[in-house]
């Protein structure tokens, strides 16, 4: 055996090893049912950072054990490819984005390669391909059948350097692109829509039974449905009583404040509303919102902005004349685009009303209730209903069901549940992304493509500038077509889809990925999803997972899958943040290779001390770990080791340098104790074990199976991928602590054998090597996951601690079984205590079973 551990050679070989003798080709489950474990799929940068390696090297860790615990296991890859970051870089490097992002992929792939994940790459996909965007255009079509993709006229979000709309969750707290940077503006496009919230009920309800998510995840997402009760109340206008304005409240209990009713600026009744001396403040104030994003305008921060439209309305409950006003912070998609302010016991009502001089009518009295609305203050806990007529002395609660069911008898109100969801906006106004698969007949309208003709194909080698409208706009070759119905002359949809969509089905596909007659078969979903661990950052909490659960619903009640939701268990791993040097008083990032002296570093322009923090890894910041570098010097067993070992799966890495050499150093302590068994064993084949055992049999092989009960565990339910390398450690120092000089051959064998299946996970290579090395034949992949002995726990004695005045002095050897009477006894004729009570009795003993001892003179 060579007496000194190379990764390099060692992992390159082992690889090749594998892909020949196809060890992570995914058989078929044996008993109609298969382990998934997926990795969310990467945007292929081409270029490998520490986030992948640890979302990857978790996902495979949980893969290698469920294979060798005996289970089928579908372990893919595939890549997100479709977006704006490869449509700009072609156009700034002037490429086909097509041909950019093959090559991305091709480089990522030979990089995730070197750190030995046993992934299946025969069911790779990639979204930008047209094998794989067919189906996304067929499942959009099933979508477009059940009436839940439909197309309108609506406010949207424009970036105007990108020149595509963004989704409110894309523009950013200031009012800016998520991509570009830019000042989002408000434009009315006619544009593509999901009914996602046809589904907010069953998306809020099915969180109860997502017991393997973190109660985090789940929390961010019910409160991205944010389901409200209450009622649509009706007020009349004034002026013609035909005309009414419906407004959604959850309070209306507070009916009675109501000092005002007020519009989103573009609501459809405006302008029929504005009085004519109030037409020219209005179409000025209109105009100047719609440069404003949706963030901007509803951010707690922001002033609360309106104009009066000069028209006047009814409150239903007790008649008064409330002036109608248009404001900043009322979004028409909201709601019903228009709410009732009620200064008293609404804060953002109080601002308003603060700003414009509005009326402001207590109708809720508790205790501290008028003195807070005095001081300005909006009172928004329970209470008594007060100048609220027939209903005052009511509680709060009770009067909001009174007034809502007679409102009812009334006709005036309606008991009503709202979501704060709204319908997922999937047009783009860019090239590079799946086609719509709508053609645009003047005659019958909008026209599904035919199933049989798609995929809808991309055009290819296309001039971009990056200005302008739509490129396939320009594309009158691929834009004209005849209509599929009438045969009349029409029109592609120009608009390609969000990349969401291409994301929100492919674990899909990934079951069946070679079925070229639909995008998956009901049997291939039903033997391997739900996917059973689920492993991606948490910025996915919300809008992936969320429109996915949608997907996976829409699709089943289409008839196509039996299963109601994705994800059966979902980890959130944290981030790899690496030590970041910062000038605080321009707030510009240095790099680590500029700072000469890391203890006490200074700005290489200004000399001016920088802050050292650990934050995310990222270019920007100059703080990022190439994986390659790593990998080059240390291997990718270290790489792997270090990454799940340095802190639990779901928390920030702190990325350490020292850290990673001691992981080296750990590896290559087992290299080493194999090396020194390596004459004494033949083959890994088990021997019958003497009887009894030697003491020291007896302590390595009790730590052998507390090795594997607490690995198993760490690695069964709560992932502790962390501890569990920990009990690797001990298990490594437990047996170097005896010596294999001092093992009998049995209890040697069944040491090393599983110390090596318990690393397989982690160290694939190192474990294939040395378990080879000691005479294994076939892969230590598929040697099975060590079995535990219980009977080996059991253990005939004990190290009880002596404590004398409450101090440690010393450990003593006694029966497992002692009882308190004979603990106490063998305790007091100790050496540990004649030595520390000096031949005086102690007025006291306190016995802890099994643990301690402790004599109080």
């Amino acid at each position: 055996m060579n007496s000194r551990y190379s990764p390099a050679d060692l992992e390159q070989r082992w690889q090749t090893t594998w892909r020949s003798e196809g060890l992570d080709v995914t058989p078929e489950p044996e008993d109609g049912k298969g382990f998934y474990a997926l990795s969310m799929f990467p945007y292929p940068s081409g270029t490998l950072h520490m986030g992948h390696v640890r979302n990857y090297v978790i996902t495979d860790v949980i893969a290698r054990v469920q294979r060798m615990r005996g289970h089928s296991v579908l372990h893919p890859m595939g890549w997100d490819a479709f977006g704006l970051p490869a449509e700009n870089a072609a156009i700034e490097r002037n490429v086909d984005p097509g041909d950019w992002t093959d090559r991305n992929i091709d480089q990522m792939r030979s990089q995730l390669d070197r750190l030995g994940l046993s992934i299946d790459w025969d069911r790779e996909q990639a979204t930008c391909h047209s094998d794989y965007y067919r189906w996304t255009q067929w499942l959009f079509l099933e979508l477009f059948d059940g009436g839940l993709a439909y197309r309108k006229n609506a406010t949207v979000n424009w970036d105007p350097v990108d020149q595509t709309v963004l989704a409110n969750e894309q523009v950013d707290a200031d009012g800016r692109s998520w991509r570009s940077g830019a000042l989002v503006e408000q434009r009315q496009l006619n544009q593509w829509f999901l009914r996602i919230t046809q589904y907010a009920e069953a998306l809020l309800n099915d969180l109860d039974q997502l017991s393997g998510w973190p109660e985090r995840v789940r929390t961010m997402q019910a409160n991205w449905i944010g389901r409200s009760e209450g009622a649509e109340i009706q007020f009349k206008v004034s002026s013609d009583s035909d005309t009414t304005i419906t407004v959604f409240t959850t309070r209306p209990d507070t009916l009675a404040g109501a000092s005002c009713v007020v519009l989103a600026p573009d609501h459809p009744l405006v302008n029929s509303l504005t009085s004519p001396d109030q037409q020219d403040v209005v179409q000025a104030f209109q105009a100047e919102v719609a440069r404003l994003s949706a963030l901007e305008r509803t951010s707690d921060d922001a002033p609360k902005r309106g104009v009066f439209t000069g028209a006047t309305v009814l409150n239903p409950l007790n008649g008064r004349a409330l002036p109608v006003w248009i404001a900043d912070y009322v979004l028409v998609d909201y709601g019903t685009g228009a709410v009732m302010g009620v200064p008293a016991h609404d804060q953002r009502d109080r601002r308003f009303a603060q700003s414009y001089g509005l009326a402001v009518q207590q109708v809720i009295e508790a205790e501290g209730a008028a003195a807070a609305i005095a001081a300005g203050e909006a009172w928004t806990d329970p209470g008594v209903l007060i100048h609220s007529g027939d209903f005052d002395g009511l509680n709060s609660i009770e009067a909001k069901e009174r007034i809502t069911r007679h409102g009812e008898q009334q006709g005036w109100a309606v008991a009503k549940v709202t979501y704060r969801l709204r319908d997922w906006l999937i047009s783009r106004q860019r090239y590079w992304g799946c086609p719509i698969p709508i053609i645009h007949c003047p005659s019958c309208g909008a026209v599904p493509v035919p199933r049989e003709d798609l995929p809808v194909v991309l055009p290819r080698g296309i001039d971009l500038s990056g200005k302008g409208g739509s490129p396939l706009e320009q594309q009158q070759d691929w834009v004209n077509v005849p209509c599929p119905s009438c045969g009349e002359p029409a029109k592609r949809e120009t608009d390609t889809m969000d990349t969401f969509m291409c994301s929100s089905w492919y674990f899909l596909r990934f079951a069946d990925p070679h079925n070229t007659e639909q995008p998956f078969s009901r049997e291939a979903v039903n033997r391997w999803l739900p996917v059973q661990q689920y492993v991606g950052g948490i910025e996915h909490a919300i809008l992936h997972l969320l429109y996915s659960r949608f997907f996976t619903k829409a699709l089943k009640d289409r008839g196509l899958i039996d299963v109601a939701e994705p994800f059966d268990r979902l980890l959130t791993q944290g981030m790899v943040q690496g030590t970041t040097y910062r000038n605080p008083s321009t707030g510009k990032y240095v790099a680590s290779a500029d700072v000469s002296d890391p203890e006490t570093p200074t700005d290489p322009t200004s000399g001016e001390p920088l802050e050292v923090l650990f934050e995310k890894m990222s270019k920007s910041k100059y703080n990022g770990v190439d994986p390659a570098a790593v990998i080059d010097r240390y291997g990718a067993d270290t790489a792997r080791m270090f990454i799940l070992f340095k802190a639990p799966p779901e928390k920030d890495l702190e990325w350490d340098d020292s850290d990673v050499e001691g992981q080296f150093r750990f590896l290559q302590r087992i290299w080493r104790l194999v090396e020194s068994a390596d004459s004494r064993i033949d083959s890994l084949e088990p021997e019958e074990r003497p009887e009894p055992l030697a003491d020291t049999d007896a302590k390595v092989r009790r730590a052998i199976h507390i090795a594997i009960d607490a690995v198993s565990e760490d690695l069964q339910d709560e992932i502790q991928l962390n501890t569990a390398i920990s009990e690797l450690m001990k298990l490594t120092n437990a047996i170097t602590s005896v010596g294999v000089a001092e093992l009998s051959t049995s209890v040697l064998k069944e040491a090393l054998s599983t110390l090596l299946r318990l690393l397989a996970p982690f160290a694939p290579h190192l474990a294939e090597e040395l378990w080879h090395q000691l005479g294994g034949t076939s892969s230590v992949h598929r040697a099975g996951w060590p079995e535990l002995d219980p009977s080996a726990l059991v253990q005939d004695s004990v190290d009880l601690v002596i404590q004398i005045k409450g101090k440690v002095r010393g450990t003593i050897q006694v029966p497992a079984a002692a009882d308190k009477e004979q603990l106490e006894a063998l305790a007091l004729a100790s050496e540990i205590a004649a030595k520390w009570l000096e031949g005086h009795p102690p007025r006291r003993v306190i016995v802890v079973p099994g643990k301690l001892v402790n004599l109080v003179p």
